[in-house]
């Protein structure tokens, strides 16, 4: 392979990798906008997995279309999703437990739950997803030198990776552009004000926490459907991504706009972990395993240095609870 060919390819699989990353990062943004912290995204994220996995081959069992039981399993992995961030609203909002407690709590819960509904299906050869989402190839007929390897990794890539480049757009949009959006931020930012010109906040609360869990359910399914994974459930597969989904808000300054790029690096980070062999860069392969954590150390500290200067965009009423009561 020559060089454009290695950046093609070594490109393509970050933005496939980062992807999972991705959808998490982007439901954790609009989680923590509305003032609720969830440290439990690794634990939905295997929610998420082993929900698309089971769902994925009890519908291709039936002979449904390929595209129609993914988008079926797409929709049952968010659900799910959704459904076990429910659990961290309720301890957090209605029984005021720590949020960060809660958080990990449901980390170790939702993992050591995938884990018992997988377990059966870690030694059986034949429990193989077939069918999964296709690759799609919209810049296949572009010749310019590096401006085609560019585009063939960002558009030869399938369903879940399109869908995340729209919903970058939509957070965005709902964010900072609708009423809806401004409440959001009115209730990280000082809940006590919102309460005051008629917005619900606990309701509120609970509905961002639940669609924040429904993206991650997403970014798990993404390593069981997506066009690049083996689709396999396999323990330990999520590998930290919930987690590193935690620094990349941090990193994004809980913009959905730099949080893309953020999850793109960390693609890099994890297609390294792979690429560096089959190139011949570096075998050693504990070391490369601990690049994608030495990113998000590294992350962390530089964000923390510029957080010392000025305002990161971290919400002010994150992590505390509020009772109207209280006022």
């Amino acid at each position: 392979m020559n060089g454009l060919n290695i950046f093609q390819d070594l490109l393509a699989s970050a933005v496939a990798m980062g992807t999972p990353i991705l959808f998490t990062a982007l439901g954790e943004i609009i989680t923590e906008k509305s003032g609720v912290q969830n440290l439990g995204l690794e634990g939905m994220m295997y929610i998420g997995a082993i929900t698309a996995f089971l769902s994925g081959l009890a519908l291709t069992a039936t002979g449904m279309p390929a595209l129609t039981a993914m988008i079926l399993v797409i929709i049952f992995a968010a659900l799910a999703g959704s459904l076990i961030a429910l659990l961290h609203a309720y301890v957090c909002l209605s029984l005021r437990a720590n949020q960060i407690v809660s958080g990990l709590a449901l980390a170790i819960f939702g993992t050591g739950l995938s884990y018992y509904l997988g377990k059966v299906f870690i030694t059986d050869a034949t429990a193989i997803l077939n069918d999964r989402l296709t690759r799609f190839h919209f810049a296949d007929g572009i010749d310019i030198p590096f401006v085609g390897q560019l585009l063939r990794a960002f558009l030869n890539q399938d369903l879940l990776v399109y869908l995340a480049y729209i919903m970058v757009f939509v957070v965005w949009f709902f964010i900072y552009k609708t009423q809806r959006g401004l409440n959001l931020r009115a209730i990280g930012e000082n809940p006590g004000a919102a309460d005051a010109v008629g917005v619900n906040v606990k309701l509120s609360r609970y509905i961002y926490v639940m669609i924040g869990g429904a993206f991650a359910g997403v970014g798990g399914s993404a390593l069981i459907i997506s066009a690049s994974s083996v689709g396999q459930w396999g323990q330990g597969m999520i590998a930290g991504r919930g987690w590193i989904a935690i620094a990349l808000v941090i990193f994004a300054r809980w913009n959905p706009k730099l949080v893309i790029w953020g999850a793109y690096l960390f693609g890099i980070a994890m297609a390294l972990e792979s690429r560096a062999q089959i190139y011949g860069w570096f075998d050693n392969i504990f070391i490369l395993k601990m690049i994608p954590y030495i990113v998000t150390i590294l992350v962390l500290l530089v964000t923390f240095i510029f957080s010392k200067q000025k305002d990161i965009g971290e919400p002010e009423s994150l992590s505390k609870p509020y009772d109207r009561e209280e006022r």
